[in-house]
C-alpha cells in the first residue's frame, strides 16, 4: 500500500474508508470493516516482541510443565507442522465466516509463528525489517524482484509455491 495513503475512521459505522492522495481511488476507497475501536490499547508489534522474548526465555525450561519448551525440544519440523495446523484451523473458521473464532486461531497461529522463528533463530526485528523494506512496493514487483529466488528453489526441487 502507497505511503500516501491516509485512512479515515467512520466512528459510528465502524467502517472505514480508504482515501489515497486526498482523492477517492475506486479500487482502495471502497468502504471496508475497521479494527473495532473497544480493544486494548497495546496491540502492536510490541506484544508479538514480548511473547519472542518469553518464548526465547522457555527454550531450555522443563518440557513437562512449558508449552513453548515442549514444542521447541520435538525439533522445527514438528514446531512448522504445529504452525501449519493452526494456520488451517484459521482459514477454516475464515470460510466459516466466524469472526471471533479468527481472531482466536490467529491469535494461536501467531504464537506458533513465533514458536517458528524462535526455532529457525529468527528475531521479530528481522522480520519487522523485511515488512518495512516492502513498505510502498507492489507486490507485483515485489514478487518480480524474487524471481531469480524462485529459480533457485525449482532448482532444489522445493514444494514452495513462488
Amino acid at each position: 500500500m502507497a505511503k500516501t495513503t491516509k485512512r479515515k475512521a467512520a466512528s459510528k459505522s465502524g467502517l472505514k474508508k480508504v482515501v489515497k492522495g486526498g482523492a477517492r481511488n475506486k479500487a482502495v476507497g471502497k468502504l471496508k470493516r475497521a479494527i473495532r475501536l473497544d480493544v486494548p490499547h497495546e496491540t502492536d508489534a510490541i506484544v508479538l516482541d514480548r511473547l519472542w522474548s518469553v518464548v526465547m526465555n522457555r527454550r531450555d525450561a522443563d518440557p513437562t510443565i512449558s508449552h513453548s519448551a515442549r514444542l521447541l525440544s520435538r525439533g522445527t519440523a514438528k514446531v512448522a507442522q504445529k504452525f501449519g495446523e493452526e494456520a488451517v484451523e484459521c482459514l477454516i473458521e475464515a470460510v466459516r465466516g466466524d469472526r471471533d473464532a479468527v481472531i482466536a486461531e490467529s491469535a494461536d497461529v501467531l504464537y506458533h509463528l513465533v514458536v517458528v522463528w524462535v526455532s529457525t533463530g529468527v528475531a521479530p526485528a528481522e522480520v519487522w525489517a523485511e515488512l518495512m523494506r516492502r513498505e510502498g512496493v507492489s507486490g507485483i514487483a515485489e514478487k518480480a524482484s524474487r524471481a531469480q529466488t524462485s529459480m533457485v528453489a525449482r532448482a532444489l526441487k522445493t514444494t514452495k509455491i513462488p
